[in-house]
């Protein structure tokens, strides 16, 4: 009798061994994780670096490649002044200049009243986007490659537009240069600036900084 409590006690402890030896389905189950996306570098992103940067430091002669002149930041302005007599054109205005940019638009208004104008202080008559890094390149890349040969009986623009502190402002008569717009949905003709703002200390630095990304200006060098 003793003998087979043994063996009973015996075969219980076995499966409880055994029990604890198994993992239900649930801990079987391991969880993967998603595999981080990597971000793709602008082709001029990449080109700055490699090329680009080396180029201008040997050509100025800097001591440091953080004296090199690169490019800040992109702002894109569309003004609307037909807003004042019919608001429906800002509205169009700011789906277009978020389209064309992928980032959202901001409200500009008017900072003093002109009568002349019909134009009331706090009236939204613009619409504003900055860009800046990844979104830069890429929105510049799309400009130089595609928008700007697009215009009618395009030659080059102009380096008239350097404000002497290495910044550059381009003017589009109309938004359609960009592909992303469809023509056939347009209502109104919009127009923009487009400012390129640079760390370049002068006009021929920035207009080289420029030159060396593609920016197709009429003259081969700013004097």
């Amino acid at each position: 009798m003793a003998e087979k409590k043994a063996n009973i006690k015996e075969d219980a402890t076995k499966k409880v061994k055994v029990d604890k030896g198994k993992k239900s389905s649930s801990e079987n189950v391991v969880a993967v994780k998603p595999e981080p996306q990597e971000k793709v570098a602008s082709r001029l992103f990449e080109m700055y670096n490699s090329n680009i940067a080396k180029d201008l430091q040997k050509r100025f002669e800097y001591k440091s490649v953080m004296q090199v002149p690169r490019l800040h930041k992109i702002v894109i302005n569309m003004g609307v002044g037909s807003a004042v007599t019919d608001p429906k054109n800002l509205e169009e205005a700011v789906k277009d200049l978020e389209t064309i940019t992928g980032q959202k638009a901001s409200v500009r208004t008017a900072k003093k009243s002109i009568s002349n104008f019909k134009l009331r202080e706090g009236m939204k008559i613009g619409a504003l986007v900055t860009l800046r890094r990844e979104r830069m390149y890429e929105f510049l890349d799309r400009l130089i490659t595609i928008a700007l040969p697009r215009v009618r009986d395009f030659r080059g623009i102009p380096d008239k537009s350097f404000d002497g502190r290495g910044n550059y402002t381009l003017g589009l008569k109309e938004q359609i240069i960009f592909p992303e717009i469809n023509v056939d949905k347009v209502t109104k003709i919009f127009g923009m600036d487009i400012t390129f703002v640079t760390t370049a200390a002068n006009d021929n630095e920035a207009f080289q900084l420029l030159s060396a990304f593609g920016v197709p200006f009429r003259k081969k060098e700013i004097k």
